[in-house]
């Protein structure tokens, strides 16, 4: 590995080190400009207004660049200005005969070093330290050169070290680097035997008459939802084991260096990872095996997963309601059958209610009505299709045996792979790992006597235990298999079955911070999120929020004129439509004028102007982080970008003639560079810009924020889709696009899930997970599943959840104190039922508040924790506690919701409104192949997404940027704007912008904003 080069750093770090770059903002000015009464009688020792001047630059010259600088006038003339007050300079242009002075500047930095206790680079205290901390951040993180440079340089700042020369700093740099690198090779390495070592190098070997390595075999994840899809995998998973690398103890390695190693090595190809020195080959091996090993755990159980519902379970239901539909008319005709018959019976016994009843007579009636065999066979038919009316899942269970050859195969499969199991799943797990020899052919009878009943479903228990063909202590093979297997999968689903040496499907318990991990977070996270380990004053405040929440909707609702919410007889809530809020023509004209006013623009040329005020394609880095950077890198990651977000591959992008545009370029790149952490790496630098933008503030602070999701239907056969008729059509399947955005309008960040997701507990994960931009306070959700424990995770974790509500009338509101008059609201929380138990979440708390200890930081994910909480249906007594305290939130969600002043519920209608316009904007840009997302697999679905959104963004800062300047523009001619007009601009427009046919890159974008248009020429729409 070669050391850092200046080839490394990009144009922008070589031009800002060790020098001013700019004019320095406020804050800097602030922080660094300001003299103490040390400093400034240090300055004032100097009898010349010049020496003073020159002194006082000097020693803020190396506070702010860590150097002196040759020229004292290089210093920007703020800061000149800005210290000449403060030692008696009246004219600052002296500092010109300073500059002329070189021995007098050389007898200030000698003073200045001394003195303020600076270093030199050279001295040998201040290389050993520099060395330790250099080398524990390269062993420790995963940063590349670039990043490791600017911590380098900020260490030298903070300790009053001197900076070198910027090819010194950079070569010392990379070579602490690669040997820090070579430690981890060879401490990888040295974990296995030669042997192994041996056996992994095989794995890139392509063998003789084959096409691909073991290797490729072995990285290619599951398409299909088939049995023998998960024999496949489950054998893939199988020969990973084989390796023997899971076993292995990296506890003193650190786990960040592991994943960054196998992420490379599951990014590159087989033959450069051929041509890696040894030991870098080796430790890749190794840290890629593992990686590969949960995947593959993970892949089989999601290929049975999916198995299991869709192929297996949903179908049966499908072919049960289909059965069910057909019968109908058979049903209906024996049902008359039955109830001529019984008509005539009962017609018959009040003729005769006087007498004795005439059996014959009855017999007669009958004969003459319907016929004894006719009434015989309809109340056979309606018994035989009433048989599971109690139980619909009845039916569809019937209807999985007609798919047992599959089940088989996928158990025969599944029961090779190594799985554990919690108090709860310890029984099915052990049933379900016998099963194979209960199969049909290995074991003749099975009697009652020698299965687990209880693992029977009611649903089950009458195709079990009462099959007509067996005799009464026998039960149904097949039947008793296909019950344990669900009974296995539901258990596998909640957390109770877990697999071993997996990630998504490893045992969620373990991802709980334990003891001593919690009691080591424990003060910054409870300080974080403004959480006390007491909870009674705590809980005190809240339910006197809810106390107050009640009594002004109360009184609001009766002192209004038009109440939207009223209280029916039935108790329950009604809630009347929103009505919308007409703009004012003043709104109207603005916002017709801002958009004939913004420049037309192609889609690339959009990105290029809004890298050269960012830097934000400059975040992409190689996946090895050690390839020296290429040429014209930003053109072609512009190129990529446009393909993945505007769905049109790279043929419209490709130009021969450019080297940066050429399909092997483009190639390399898009496999090499685009990835989710730089496409966060990237939103990040654009969030910091658009943050800093007038107009921004005009429409929100960020504290607001919405999540929904944009579907996208995948043609390709995948395990990472799930089907759903009203988006994906009778047959499709695809994923969704949970994605945020704030009120600021600005795109925080999104993740892939399969199908659509209806429940918003992935919505806690991606929040806790953002790119960047001002931190979230309410986040608003259309409407979707929500649960007390939803709200009382948002609420642990100091955020108001506030999805829209359209089910009001079926909603249940809660109280503490079941004598207070609260008027009409009395009915909604009308008797102890809907009193709050406080004392389950006292006894409870220290458990609620590891949970969001665990959340906070990181260890384990909402999703999962719900999977321990929820307890299949039957909570657990910590889920009781959560669902116990979310249901203050939730009352006081909806308390807001419904109140006379609409303030609150109009900001969550808004906010979610403005995330529609996003996704309008969104499917704009993603035009090509129809909209569908042609990726079959995970990582790619969320690389070419992560795209769009990326490329959404970089659209919503183009049209901001020149918004707030059209505004600023028109304001200046006089034009009455006013601010609450300004506050309903929107950055979403796209009638300006190109985004189809070929695209022509360019590499130098305008120095200057573009001039804008000229609103009353006419509008040629592009």
């Amino acid at each position: 590995m070669r050391g850092v080069s200046l080839e490394f750093l990009s144009g922008e770090q070589v031009e800002a080190f060790g020098r001013f770059t700019g004019v320095p903002s406020r804050s800097e000015l602030d922080r660094f400009c300001v003299l103490s009464d040390t400093d400034v009688q240090r300055a004032r020792q100097r009898r010349r207004p010049q020496n003073r001047l020159g002194f006082a630059v000097q020693l803020v010259t190396v506070r702010m660049l860590g150097r002196f600088l040759p020229d004292p006038l290089e210093v920007p003339w703020e800061i000149v200005e800005q210290l000449a007050g403060q030692v008696d300079v009246d004219d600052p242009s002296c500092l010109k005969q300073y500059a002329q002075r070189v021995p007098t500047q050389h007898e200030h930095t000698r003073e200045i070093t001394a003195v303020y206790g600076y270093r030199a680079f050279e001295d040998a205290q201040a290389q050993q330290e520099f060395r330790e901390f250099v080398a524990a951040r390269a062993w420790t993180s995963t940063e590349g050169p670039r990043k490791l440079f600017e911590r380098a340089t900020a260490w030298l700042l903070r300790h009053k070290v001197l900076l070198p020369g910027i090819t010194t700093l950079s070569r010392r740099v990379g070579e602490i680097r690669d040997e820090q690198a070579q430690r981890l090779y060879t401490a990888v390495g040295a974990l296995v035997s030669p042997e192994q070592a041996g056996e992994l190098e095989q794995l890139v070997r392509v063998g003789d008459g084959a096409r691909l390595s073991e290797l490729e075999r072995l990285r290619r994840s599951p398409t299909e939802n088939t049995p023998t899809e998960l024999a496949r995998q489950v054998e893939r998973l199988g020969e990973l084991r084989g390796l023997e690398l899971s076993e292995l103890d990296v506890s003193r390695i650190p786990q960040n260096r592991l994943w960054h190693l196998a992420r490379y090595g599951l990014g590159t190809k087989a033959a450069t990872i051929r041509g890696l020195s040894s030991a870098r080959k080796t430790a890749t091996l190794v840290a890629m095996g593992r990686v590969l090993t949960q995947q593959a755990t993970d892949d089989t159980l999601d290929v049975f997963d999916v198995l299991v519902r869709e192929n297996l379970i949903r179908r049966a239901e499908r072919e049960s309601a289909k059965t069910r539909l057909h019968s109908l008319p058979r049903l209906s005709r024996a049902s008359v059958t039955v109830a001529t018959g019984l008509k005539t019976v009962l017609g018959q016994l009040r003729q005769d209610s006087d007498q004795t009843v005439d059996a014959d007579a009855v017999w007669t009636a009958l004969e003459t009505a319907v016929g004894q065999t006719q009434l015989a066979e309809a109340l056979d038919a309606v018994e035989e299709l009433t048989a599971d009316q109690g139980d619909p899942d009845a039916t569809a269970r019937a209807e999985l045996l007609d798919r047992f050859p599959t089940l088989r195969k996928a158990v025969a499969s599944l029961v090779e792979v190594s799985f554990g199991a919690a108090e709860g799943g310890t029984a099915t797990l052990a049933e379900f790992l016998r099963l194979p020899q209960l199969f049909p052919g290995r074991c003749r009878k099975l009697s009652t006597a020698q299965i687990q009943s209880e693992l029977v479903g009611p649903s089950w228990r009458r195709l079990v235990l009462g099959n007509p063909d067996l005799a009464a202590d026998q039960v149904d093979q097949r039947a008793y298999i296909s019950a344990v297997t669900e009974a296995f999968h539901s258990r596998l689903r909640r957390g109770d079955v877990f697999a071993h040496g997996g990630l998504r499907w490893a045992d969620p318990r373990e991802k709980l911070l334990d003891e001593t991990q919690w009691q080591m977070a424990k003060l910054e996270v409870l300080t974080s999120l403004e959480l006390p380990e007491d909870p009674q004053p705590h809980l005190a405040e809240l339910t006197g929020k809810l106390d107050t929440a009640y009594r002004v909707v109360a009184e609001r609702g009766q002192g209004s004129e038009q109440q939207a919410a009223t209280v029916g007889a039935d108790g329950r809530l009604h809630l009347d439509k929103l009505e919308p809020q007409e703009s004012s023509e003043e709104a109207t004209e603005l916002s017709r004028l801002c958009a004939a006013m913004l420049p037309e623009v192609d889609l690339p040329d959009l990105l290029m102007e809004v890298h050269g005020w960012t830097g934000c394609l400059g975040e992409y880095t190689h996946l090895s982080e050690a390839e020296a950077r290429m040429s014209e890198l930003p053109t072609s990651v512009a190129a990529c970008l446009v393909a993945e977000a505007c769905n049109v591959g790279f043929t419209p992008v490709i130009h021969s003639g450019h080297p940066a545009l050429r399909r092997g370029r483009l190639s390399h790149v898009q496999q090499n560079y685009l990835r989710p952490d730089t496409h966060r790496a990237a939103n990040a630098r654009l969030l910091e810009r658009h943050n800093t933008l007038d107009l921004v503030g005009q429409w929100g602070t960020g504290a607001v924020a919405s999540v929904d999701g944009l579907r996208f239907v995948v043609p390709s056969a995948s395990v990472r889709t799930g089907a759903n008729p009203r988006y994906f059509g009778q047959r499709g399947k695809g994923v969704t696009w949970l994605n945020y955005v704030n009120d600021q309008v600005a795109g925080l960040g999104g993740f892939v899930v399969t199908g659509t997701v209806r429940d918003s507990l992935h919505v806690l994960d991606g929040l806790l997970d953002l790119d960047g931009g001002p931190r979230p306070e309410m986040v608003a959700t259309d409407t979707a599943s929500y649960s007390d424990q939803v709200f009382g995770l948002f609420a642990l974790l100091g955020y108001q959840f506030s999805p829209r509500l359209a089910d009001m009338p079926d909603q249940k509101f809660w109280r503490m104190d079941p004598a207070a008059d609260y008027g009409p609201l009395n009915a909604l929380a009308p008797d102890r039922r809907h009193v709050l138990d406080l004392e389950l979440i006292q006894r409870n708390w220290p458990d609620l508040l590891r949970v969001a200890g665990s959340l906070s930081t990181g260890a384990m994910k909402a999703s999962e924790l719900m999977r321990l909480t929820q307890g299949g249906g039957s909570p657990t007594t910590l889920g009781k506690a959560l669902a116990e305290y979310g249901r203050i939130a939730k009352t006081l969600h909806m308390l807001a919701f419904v109140d006379a002043d609409e303030t609150y519920r109009r900001r969550i209608h808004t906010q979610l409104n403005t995330q529609e316009s996003r996704h309008a904007l969104a499917r704009r840009i993603f035009h090509g192949k129809r909209g569908q997302l042609y990726q079959p697999y995970r990582q790619g679905q969320e690389d070419q997404l992560g795209a769009l959104g990326l490329v959404l963004n970089m659209v919503v800062l183009w049209n901001t940027v020149y918004l707030d300047a059209i505004v600023k523009h028109l304001r200046s001619q006089g034009y009455p704007v006013r601010d609450e007009d300004v506050s309903r601009l929107s950055p979403l427009g796209w009638r300006h912008i190109n985004v189809q046919g070929r695209y022509a890159f360019t590499n130098s974008p305008p120095s200057e904003l573009r001039p804008l248009r000229d609103p009353t020429s006419p509008d040629d729409e592009l």
